[in-house]
């Protein structure tokens, strides 16, 4: 399918979509469970993508580990799985439609540090737009970025609320092609949303500050924004997002009726290990509506 000819299906289609980093832990079965939910409640399709492409961090077995797990966890997807890895060429084509919006930049990351004067919101330096007039002489190209503006990216977060965003300001112009040849995370995860015919992301709300850029994208391709859904990012003690990097334990799908009575009771719903009835009580509105929560032991 060509860039810009997406059509997104008047069923609801949700998706997870983790990094194979590691095994899945507490934070991911979160974001999984609340997808899940989500489409089924709506008799929509769910489905599984394994956000693959930056092969430095994924670790060996990782993939694997998840998908078994989400299996006897009982969250069954439909269809079949995306690796993002297979679908390069399909970035490629993107970036070639967005020709006219983009440049290359030679910028290191030492120097937008000494350049930039803030920071965004996600702890990013933000981009001056050193080279969107032209290479000085002797650089030499490094990563693609795309052109953005003053105008407001405004849309209302089905938890979270009304979200806008002036991505010159907040974000500056962002890379989609980085310097090592690997496809940006805001640009493939645009174009497998839109070639999937996802309508609603259900996601952690550590995300949330992508969306406008992600908004953004979206509307220089012609296709159509999804719904968003952006429930806590589980953090620990000291105020961590779960992770590999943080210690975040594996869940063990041996103790399947702690792990999603768990997560249940973390979003807010009422805690079972029958899905079937975490289906029929699934209430977007009891989720609390904050960007972090801390997930207990």
């Amino acid at each position: 399918m060509k860039a810009g000819k997406c059509t997104v299906d008047s069923m609801y289609v949700g998706r997870f979509a983790p990094s194979p980093t590691g095994p899945l832990h507490f934070g991911s079965l979160v974001a999984a469970l609340a997808s899940w939910l989500d489409a089924r409640a709506a008799a929509g399709r769910w489905l599984l993508r394994i956000e693959d492409l930056d092969a430095a961090r994924n670790q060996p077995g990782a993939a694997r580990s998840i998908i078994d797990t989400l299996a006897r966890l009982g969250l069954e997807w439909d269809g079949e799985i995306i690796y993002q890895s297979r679908r390069r060429e399909l970035y490629q084509q993107a970036l070639e439609a967005m020709r006219s919006h983009t440049y290359w930049c030679a910028c290191t990351r030492r120097e937008i540090a000494d350049s930039s004067v803030a920071l965004a919101a996600d702890g990013a330096q933000i981009y001056p737009g050193t080279c969107r007039t032209g290479l000085a002489a002797g650089k030499t190209p490094r990563a693609l970025r795309v052109k953005v503006d003053r105008r407001p990216i405004s849309y209302v977060d089905r938890l979270q609320g009304a979200q806008q965003q002036v991505l010159e300001r907040d974000v500056g112009d962002f890379v989609l092609l980085r310097a090592d040849g690997q496809y940006a995370y805001q640009l493939a995860v645009v174009v497998d949303d839109a070639l999937q015919g996802i309508t609603d992301v259900v996601r952690g709300a550590d995300l949330i500050e992508s969306t406008p850029r992600q908004l953004w994208l979206q509307g220089l391709l012609g296709y159509r924004a999804p719904r968003y859904l952006h429930v806590p990012a589980a953090v620990n003690g000291a105020g961590e997002k779960l992770s590999k990097q943080t210690g975040a334990a594996a869940v063990d799908p041996a103790r399947r009726g702690d792990a999603l009575r768990r997560a249940l009771a973390y979003l807010g719903q009422p805690p079972t290990e029958d899905l079937a009835c975490a289906v029929r009580a699934w209430d977007p509105s009891l989720v609390p509506a904050r960007r972090v929560l801390a997930a207990e032991p």
